[in-house]
């Protein structure tokens, strides 16, 4: 299969290791069990609006952030609860119309949240939507986990 010249390759979003898909949702719901309580309904929020707007995920928890991924683009959404906020990150967010605001590689981009408020905004919901049209992390290969 011939490549076309103007097709840009990819860097790959880390060195690390990526996670492994677990076999069911279980694995985002111990993991939001051990966060801050006062963090809990924000993450709690966010996992059932990419729950509802994604059909056919895949998740993993792995240094201790939760992930969120389709077979065929890659891991697409990272939450990140710290003290007193949740990162929304997007591995394909540059790509996006308009993109998260913060980041600094060429791929991906987050949003930092602190309220339930924000979290309902329309664009949070935007977003999560676009990430199932863009690339994400894909990690050779991304293997399908069937429940």
């Amino acid at each position: 299969m011939e490549r076309q010249a103007n097709t840009k390759t990819l860097k790959p979003l880390s060195a690390k290791k990526a996670p492994e898909p677990a076999t069911g949702h279980t694995v985002i719901e111990d993991w939001m069990q051990r966060l801050m309580p006062g963090l809990q309904p924000l993450v709690k929020l966010l996992d059932e609006s990419i729950r509802r707007t994604v059909p056919g995920l895949q998740y993993a928890v792995k240094w201790k952030r939760a992930y969120y991924g389709l077979p065929e683009v890659g891991w697409i959404i990272e939450l990140a609860a710290y003290d007193v906020s949740v990162n929304l990150v997007f591995f394909g967010g540059a790509a996006f119309n308009p993109p998260p605001p913060l980041g600094s590689d060429e791929r991906s981009r987050y949003v930092k949240l602190r309220t339930l408020e924000e979290a309902r905004a329309p664009r949070i919901g935007d977003w999560i939507q676009q990430a199932t049209r863009v690339q994400g992390w894909k990690p050779e290969p991304f293997r399908r986990c069937d429940v």
